[in-house]
């Protein structure tokens, strides 16, 4: 069976992300009277869309607490949803790692054949010495080719994108986990969501 008949590329059920934003904005998208924004920078990880932090408030939490410099929050908040990831760009399946190296090639060919230079992924200002490379115009540049392949050869369109970070610091000598890894999802399309609520912190019960 061909890779693209298969069922199982993305999770079936219900997930739950954070979004940091400032409480204003937090308490409106949740009483109905907007809409969260799809971040359209050249430098968004996995390309346009709406961001949330997988299962994470805590890292939600401390971007609302400790956004870049081109997000303005008053008072920091996070903001919930559940939602489902529809036909999802997932960079934990290989048959979908396999495409944005096709992406990347293809961007790279064209690059070659106009004599022009491909974006690159850098750190932020006064963060030079970092492994990171928080402003990924090329990772951008890359994720939005991969929709541009899609509906050029008249595939369907992915709902939302998917990837695993390995970032910060490792927690010990040796070791091979990090102090900032995390999941991030990219909701392209609104339609995914299902309802947006403000978090709870638990109560005791007997």
């Amino acid at each position: 069976m061909a890779t693209s008949e298969l069922l199982y590329s993305s999770d079936p059920g219900l997930i739950i992300g954070f979004h940091g934003c400032d409480q204003d904005i937090r308490d409106r998208i949740v009483m109905h009277q907007t809409m969260l924004k799809s971040s359209r920078n050249k430098w968004d990880w996995l390309g346009d869309g709406m961001y949330f932090w997988q299962n994470n408030y805590e890292r939600a939490f401390y971007f609302a607490k400790s956004p870049p410099p081109n997000v303005k929050i008053k008072t920091p908040a996070v903001l919930g949803a559940v939602f489902s990831l529809g036909n999802c760009l997932d960079l934990s399946d290989q048959r979908f790692i396999d495409l944005v190296k096709l992406s990347y090639d293809s961007l790279k060919q064209s690059a070659t054949s106009e004599g022009t230079k491909l974006p690159v992924n850098k750190n932020s200002v006064g963060d030079e010495s970092s492994a990171d490379k928080v402003v990924r115009a090329l990772d951008c540049a890359v994720i939005k080719n991969v929709h541009k392949i899609t509906a050029q050869t008249k595939q369907p369109a992915f709902d939302t994108v998917r990837g695993i970070f390995i970032e910060g610091s490792t927690l010990y000598d040796g070791a091979g986990f990090n102090d900032k890894t995390h999941v991030q999802i990219c909701i392209r399309n609104p339609n995914c969501i299902k309802g947006f609520f403000i978090p709870r912190k638990q109560v005791s019960w007997s």
